[in-house]
């Protein structure tokens, strides 16, 4: 009886040493066209707002995520194009960041925003600041407000928009840093 558990043995472990191999040639395509799949999707989402390659504010923005040693102080270009892409201001994004999470430092769930009271799961930091840039510039909730109805919507709390205000103007006292801006900037923190 032992004898034929170790012949099972060895012949399960030659099975697998040729079937393995078989298995990843076939499998190849399918994951070299799930990467393309992904890549055009991330070449689409990028392009479809361009940059000035001396952004201003991109130059900006991470001299001051790097002050503060925000773990996302190279997402600043992300920061600007989700903002550009929604139409936001591109400090708003950022500030909220630095509120919520500390830019980065304490968060879980990819949740650097504090969405949905901290409890919504995003599959990377990217993906969440795509979706949250997306809600506050897109959404029929958030849309046709401006910066201050966006903050009292997205926090209640009475100190919230001061305090998201305060950063945004630390970043950096001037809206439009590039004279040649295509995008219109939301500059009233009037009530809405």
């Amino acid at each position: 009886m032992h004898v034929c558990y170790r012949r099972a043995k060895n012949a399960l472990a030659v099975a697998v040493r040729r079937v393995v191999p078989v298995a990843a040639i076939l499998l190849l395509p399918l994951t070299l066209a799930v990467e393309r799949s992904i890549a055009k999707t991330e070449r689409a989402t990028v392009s479809a707002v361009k940059i000035e390659p001396l952004d201003m504010r991109v130059i900006r923005l991470h001299g001051f995520l790097a002050k503060l040693h925000c773990p996302v102080v190279d997402l600043a270009r992300d920061f600007v194009l989700a903002a550009d892409a929604n139409h936001l201001d591109w400090r708003l994004l950022p500030s909220i960041s630095v509120i919520e999470s500390g830019g980065g430092k304490q968060y879980r769930n990819n949740n650097i925003f504090g969405w949905n009271q901290g409890l919504e799961i995003f599959p990377s930091i990217r993906a969440g600041l795509d979706t949250v840039a997306f809600k506050l510039g897109q959404s029929s909730l958030y849309r046709n407000r401006n910066v201050l109805g966006k903050l009292r919507l997205y926090n209640p709390d009475d100190s919230y928009p001061g305090r998201v205000l305060s950063v945004m103007r630390r970043i950096s006292p001037v809206v439009d840093l590039n004279a040649q801006s295509k995008h219109p900037r939301q500059t009233s923190y009037s009530k809405s």
